[in-house]
This record gives structure tokens, sequence and C-alpha cells, in this order.
């Protein structure tokens, strides 16, 4: 007998077959003498309509089915003549996997709040918009490792625990064996890290990115894909203390290159689900509509989900240097109506969430990449322009998001990636190795930084980051 899957039974829909199914029960109804199961498996949205009509098994088993148990059948496959299914099964052999305590069950076939899901974090896996979400983060995922495949990159996995802070911001995760309560004393009355595992002061990284200019300039083109850590006290729905970034680094690649890559990247992805998730992804996009109604008509958004995702597909995005940012800001009206909360005034000012959305939402429409920032706003690695106030460096904004990618063309010249790393107090002594790779063959290079949970929460058009994360970390919370 045939085992298989919900999603390939209703893809093959061969009837007059018999098959073996295991999930989850949605739901129960049942008389005297039938009984109708919605199955799932977590395989694909959809759930298969089971019908139990033999006696002995209605008997035995059904007062001891219900929301969450889990069951394996078997049965025949057969064309449906109700509403909602073109398939059903018709029972032949029942088996009781795990039964479910109906009282204390909270996943109940009934709407929920997010917040609520996420308090159940276990369980919200078995709902239909988790379950989405989470085959499509999968699906982003294949098609990134499938863009840089097909693309020439190499995939390196760069260290997790590291002595340098990429961003130079200070906000790290430390990594310790010492005994917290009676750690070594040096004689300055500092903690003496010469006596830890690694005889140094470490932290978990935020970042894969030097590590992975050290691999482009010997392989041309890398990729990193993996877990970054920010201990920064950000209790908000875009930040989370534990994310994904994806990295590419790329050798004899300018500012212009990186651009095209990012956007081709990012279209890729975009194109994939669409082509391998529509059910998902219109199951979403149809949530978000329904909760959007409940929004004032300004807040609303124009676009529904499926229109986002095929115009990221279909159009090019808006490129303009900080400059143009910053002058289409200051005279915005949000502005002059001192509207936003962080007035745009003196140029060289940092951009906040709602200055992004403003250009991206209302101005544009349209993704939007930023480029030449001021040098004093940005890290110490990005390239000098010529006129030595602005770098070469490039953030691609996206709707409801806001900056989804941060990038730039790598500072290859030695003496002036010294001089800035002076600029910026970042310890020549401890990136020795990083300055040396500008003093052995260097070459122009760019790479980015994609925040992965802030790309999969735009494809599905939740809200909040810590619903597109299996288990999210942030402050005071590491449930699960």
């Amino acid at each position: 007998m045939n085992k298989i899957i919900i999603k390939e039974l209703l893809e093959n829909k061969e009837v007059n077959k018999e098959y073996v199914i295991s999930g989850w029960v949605r739901t129960k109804r049942s008389s005297k003498n039938i009984a109708f199961v919605m199955l799932n498996d977590g395989s694909c949205l959809k759930d298969l309509q089971i019908i139990i009509d033999d006696l002995s098994l209605i008997d035995k088993y059904v007062d001891r089915i219900t929301t969450g148990t889990s069951i394996s059948v078997s049965g025949k496959l057969i064309k449906s003549e109700g509403k909602g299914q073109t398939v059903e099964l018709i029972v032949k052999k029942l088996d009781i996997l795990g039964e479910s305590d109906s009282e204390t069950y909270p996943i109940q076939p009934k709407r929920h709040t997010l917040d609520f899901l996420r308090k159940n974090a276990h369980l919200r896996f078995r709902t239909r918009t988790y379950s989405s979400i989470f085959r499509i983060r999968h699906g982003l995922s294949f098609a990134v490792h499938n863009f840089f495949h097909t693309n020439n990159f190499y995939h390196i996995h760069t260290p997790i625990i590291t002595s340098a802070d990429a961003e130079g911001a200070g906000e790290m995760f430390k990594v310790t064996t010492l005994d917290l309560m009676k750690p070594p004393i040096n004689k300055n009355g500092d903690i003496d890290y010469s006596k830890d595992f690694f005889e140094k002061q470490v932290n978990l990284t935020v970042s894969g990115q030097l590590e992975a200019e050290l691999a482009a300039l010997g392989l041309s083109k890398v990729y990193t894909f993996g877990p970054t850590f920010r201990a920064e006290n950000s209790n908000t729905s875009r930040h989370l203390a534990e994310f994904w970034m994806i990295e590419p680094e790329v050798a004899f690649s300018d500012l212009t290159d990186n651009i095209n890559l990012a956007t081709q990247l990012l279209k890729f992805g975009c194109k994939y689900v669409l082509s391998n998730y529509l059910e998902d992804i219109t199951f979403l996009s149809d949530r978000k509509y329904k909760e959007e109604q409940s929004f004032k008509k300004e807040l609303r958004s124009k676009n529904t989900l499926l229109d986002s995702l095929n115009n990221i597909v279909n159009n090019p995005f808006n490129t303009i240097s900080y400059t143009e940012a910053f002058d289409i800001l200051r005279n915005s009206k949000p502005n002059k109506k001192n509207k936003f909360k962080f007035p745009i005034q003196d140029w060289g000012v940092d951009f906040q969430s709602e200055h992004e959305r403003f250009l991206v939402e209302k101005e544009f429409n349209n993704p939007v990449i930023i480029t030449d920032y001021p040098k004093n706003i940005k890290a110490f690695y990005m390239r000098l322009n010529d006129d030595k106030k602005t770098v070469r460096a490039m953030d691609v904004l996206f709707p409801g998001i806001g900056e989804i990618i941060g990038g730039s063309q790598r500072e290859e010249r030695f003496i002036d990636l010294k001089n800035r790393m002076q600029e910026m107090s970042i310890s020549q002594k401890e990136l020795w190795w990083y300055l040396e790779t500008r003093k052995f063959g260097t070459v122009p290079h760019s790479g980015f930084g994609l925040g992965f949970e802030r790309l999969v929460q735009f494809v599905t058009g939740m809200s909040n980051i810590r619903d597109v994360i299996p288990f999210p970390r942030y402050p005071s919370h590491v449930e699960f």
C-alpha cells in the first residue's frame, strides 16, 4: 500500500487506489453512522477529508479523536461529491498515534491572535498561517542557495565565535568559560581574559563579512548564510537578538555590480516563491488583506501581497544618492509639518525607519536603493569616494520593511583603510589579517548583507519579525 504525504496525494489525485496517510486532526464532525475528519500533515496548506463509515471503527476510535490528535489511516481515495474538496479518503484501517487533551490543547479550530500563538510557539507550526510562513521560509532559503550556486558562488562557513566586531558598534554577546561569580582579575583590576578558553575576550558574531572578504580574495565569489547575534536592546517588530544573514562578497566588483547582484537576488527569490508556493502566498495575501480592513483607510496598503511580490519581480528599483534622498525628505510635507519623529535638518543625519518608509511607500511607491552615504554614519570598511565626505555604500529599502540590504564597495586601498580605522578607533592590531589582504594583491571588491528574516517578513506580509523565525530571541525572551 502506498504511504504518501497529503501534498503528493492532492497533486496526483489518482482515485480508486489505496493509500496510507498520517497527520494531525484539524476538525471532526460525526454522527452515529459516519464521521468526517479533516487531516493535515504540514506538507501543504490544504487538508484531506477522510470519511469513517465503518461502525466498528466509529465505536472504537471516533470519540477519542479530537483536534490535535495524530492518526494514521489507510483506505481508498475517491472523487468527492461534497463541497470544498475534489477527493476524499474512505478509511479502512485507523490507528491513533497520539491522543490530544481537548480541554487543554491551545490550538483550537478558531481565530487566535498572533501574540497568543507566539506564546505557544511549540505548537503554532500546526496553524495554517505559520505552516505557510515556514514552508515559504524554506523555499526562500532554497532559492538563495540555488541563485548563488547557478551564479558560480562558493558557500563559506564563517565563525560564530569571533574576536572581531565587524560593525564597530560593540553590541555583542560575550562568550566565556570563566566563573562569573569569581572571575580572575589582572593587576589593573579588570577581568583577566588571558585565563579564559581563548585567552582573550570573544563574542558571538554580528556578521561573517570580514572573513568572507578573505575568502573572496582567493575564490572570487563567495557567500555566507548563517546565524548572527546582536545584543541591541531593541524590543521592536523589526529586530531580533538572533537572526540569519546572507552575505555575498565578490572580488573584481564595484558598487554598480553590487547593486545589480542585490537586485537580481531579491527578484529571483520573490519569483521562486510565486512559482512554487503560490497557494501559501495567496492564503497569506488574503489574510493580510482581511487584517488591514480593520485599519484606518490611510494605513491600509495600496497593494495586496501578491501585487507587491509581482512588482518586485517585474519592475526596476529606483536608485538615488543619499543627498537626493536627503533633499526629498527635507522638503517633504511630513518634515515641513513636523510629522517626523526625527526631523530632517542637517546633511549627514542617519535616516530612520520612518524616513525609509516615506521614500519607499509615499515618494516612489517602489523599492529604493540609496547610495553614497556620508562616511561618518557608515562602517570603516566602505570605500571612500573622491569627495572625501561620502562612501560607496548602498542600502536597499523595501515597502513595509525599510532597509532589507546594507552593503558597499569595500575599501581595497591599504593606506585609506588604515586611515579610516584610525579615524574610527578600530584596532589595527586586532584586525591585522584584514589589513594584510590589502598588501598582497588587493583588488576592488564589494558585498552586502541581506537580513533573511526581513526578506521572509516582506514575502509573507507579516508585520512582526518574530512571526517569521521558528523560535524568536529578543530582550527578556529566550523561551523554547
